[in-house]
């Protein structure tokens, strides 16, 4: 099916990037759906399977209305975030806000005639209840699922908002869409997500324009809003998605050579910089003071092995060509 959506002046004016930890978390409940859709992602399905096999989560509401065999899932599952790094508590706030006819519309767009599984229609009878329970189970998931690994997420997050501002600053819209995916086409004002089906549908626009939510878990495709009561939100796989799982596929195990060259110290934090990261973070991750990270920083920068770009107010560091060549020498 070929969505479409078109976008007017207004729509333009109003689109913006935000990320969001929900957003990752109910993509992660889809992945443990359908495992075999996410190669990059394999390292973090390996890692939560044994998490699962110590203490099982319990997902009785959620599970049945995000895995539902269906090409989408209730989109009030994940409103537009209200800012671009909404918290994970903000997000399930505005989930249970979820006007009740916005809830029901919703279920009847996805599941139709049926078949309707025990959640959804406890849904429809109890929106305001199955919502609370809905954000419980939301929550314990990301907290035991998500949370562990969010520091990096959203560093690959902020650094794909950053060279994406980028792009629309130095070629505007045309060059923003067409850098985001291959599906994605931009022309005469219309956004279409091709996947090779001749059916076309156009999705109805939420207010206020398009939410463009880069996204880790669920890569490698693009998604758009069909319907919603929020802001339409256009969900498309993150540059450097892959780096977010480096350590648990067995990383920071720097090349003997480079520590020779460098120090073991600076070697160490080469490696971890192949997914982005900001000083405060690599000073955690490696246990090292913020003061000895940034003195190591600046050095491996100098040397051109690091790149540097800024995201807010802060500055995130990643490996640079020269970097990783020398690491996979």
């Amino acid at each position: 099916m070929t969505h479409l959506l078109e976008l007017s002046v207004a729509d333009l004016a109003g689109t913006r990037f935000a990320t969001s930890p929900l957003g990752e978390t109910v993509r992660a409940v889809l992945l443990l759906g359908d495992p075999g859709r996410s190669a990059v992602n394999r390292p973090w399905l390996d890692w939560t399977r044994g998490k699962l096999d110590e203490a099982p989560l319990h997902l009785a509401r959620t599970w049945p209305l995000v895995v539902n065999g269906l090409d989408v899932f209730p989109e009030f599952m994940v409103p537009a975030p209200a800012g671009q790094r909404a918290a994970i508590t903000e997000e399930l706030a505005r989930l249970r806000a979820t006007p009740d006819e916005a809830v029901r519309a919703s279920l009847h767009r996805v599941f139709g005639n049926g078949p309707w599984p025990d959640s959804a229609t406890e849904l429809l009878a109890d929106p305001a209840g199955s919502l609370r329970e809905i954000s419980g189970e939301l929550a314990r998931c990301y907290e035991r699922l998500i949370a562990p690994h969010w520091e990096r997420i959203q560093s690959v997050l902020d650094a794909d908002i950053a060279y994406r501002t980028g792009l629309l600053a130095r070629g505007g819209t045309q060059a923003l869409f067409g850098d985001m995916h291959p599906d994605l086409q931009w022309s005469d004002g219309l956004l279409s997500i091709e996947d090779g089906n001749q059916e076309v549908f156009r999705a109805r626009m939420g207010p206020d324009g398009v939410v463009l939510m880069p996204s880790v878990l669920n890569w490698p495709l693009v998604s758009s809003s069909l319907a919603t009561s929020t802001q339409t939100i256009l969900t498309y796989p993150a540059r450097g998605a892959a780096t977010v799982w480096h350590a648990l596929a067995g990383a920071l195990s720097a090349v003997p050579g480079l520590a020779e060259l460098i120090g073991v110290r600076r070697a160490r934090m080469l490696d971890a910089l192949r997914s982005p990261a900001t000083t405060s973070a690599l000073a955690r991750q490696l246990a090292v003071t913020p003061g000895a990270v940034s003195q190591h920083l600046g050095v491996l920068h100098r040397a051109g092995l690091l790149t540097r770009q800024r995201s807010g107010r802060s500055v995130l560091y990643q490996a640079s060509d020269l970097g990783l060549a020398l690491l996979d020498a």
